[in-house]
């Protein structure tokens, strides 16, 4: 489906020559087919899955907002803006993004289905949360309040 969706988007873009969505939406199919290849490396002949490519888009938002930083340190607002435009386009792609409260009530959820009950159970809360939210959620904040929500 996201990989139907990113082609007909490029093919899209082009006919609108948006250039900027044109030249992210190209280099998201680029990382996509880099992690194909890695994965038939592994035996996985179709490629990776949705969730794997829903969190390659978290990671490539992560990149351009730590660039944006580092560019506005640097006094480069043209590759900031630039960068923001690419968060954008990739953003097209991802599901809506949960608030904190319902990544809290997930948590909560999670951690009595699976009987969690002190921090050592972090690691199973938190695969469960990423198989379950992939893309809809932010990762590291999620972690943050698994943490809390697990401390005595």
């Amino acid at each position: 489906m996201l990989r139907q969706r990113l082609n007909e988007a490029l093919k899209e873009a082009m006919k609108a020559k948006e250039q900027r969505a044109v030249s992210t939406v190209r280099l998201i199919l680029a990382a996509l087919k880099d992690r194909d290849i890695a994965a038939r490396g592994k035996g996985n002949m179709d490629g990776i899955g949705e969730d794997e490519i829903l969190s390659m888009f978290q990671t490539m938002i992560k990149q351009r907002q730590e660039a944006i930083a580092l560019y506005e340190q640097g006094g480069r607002q043209e590759l900031a803006q630039q960068e923001r435009e690419e968060i954008a386009v990739i953003e097209r792609f991802m599901p809506k993004q949960m608030t904190e409260d319902e990544v809290r009530a997930a948590i909560g959820g999670l951690i009595a289905e699976l009987g969690a009950t002190s921090i050592k159970d972090m690691g199973k809360v938190m695969a469960e949360m990423r198989s379950r939210y992939a893309g809809r959620m932010d990762s590291a904040k999620a972690s943050g309040w698994v943490k809390e929500a697990l401390a005595p």
